[in-house]
């Protein structure tokens, strides 16, 4: 498919894709006669990989690393773990502390309720 159709199936913009590939996030991707890029089923898995690294907070450097990492195939598998696990450790820890924020929130909520119900009441 070509980088507009790819653009849409993804959910990301025609630019976004050229500058993955120019960071190394999207390698391989073929060309067609004419110089233009064509995706397949596998690149749209692979972004879709990458869009989910990015929305739970990985930066651009380290999922370059992963991209490293699997480009060297099956002896890096437990680089690759690595990664992921210390990367799922920080994201828990951000969600307990997201956690605690909102419980703080709610708290503050509820109090402002109490106070707008005993107004009401008098």
């Amino acid at each position: 498919m070509n980088i507009q159709h790819f653009a849409v199936r993804c959910g990301l913009s025609a630019h976004t894709l050229r500058y993955y590939e120019k960071l190394g996030l999207l390698r391989h991707v073929r060309r067609d006669s004419s110089g233009h890029r064509r995706f397949a089923d596998a690149d749209l898995s692979w972004v879709e990989f990458i869009k989910r690294l990015k929305d739970t907070g990985m930066p651009l450097e380290q999922i370059q690393r992963y991209a490293d990492l699997r480009e060297q195939g099956d002896a890096s598998h437990a680089q690759r773990l690595q990664l992921l696990q210390e990367h799922a450790a920080a994201l828990q820890a951000r969600i307990a502390l997201e956690t605690e924020h909102l419980d703080k929130l709610q708290e503050k909520i509820e109090y402002y309720r109490r106070l707008a119900a005993d107004v009401t009441e008098a």
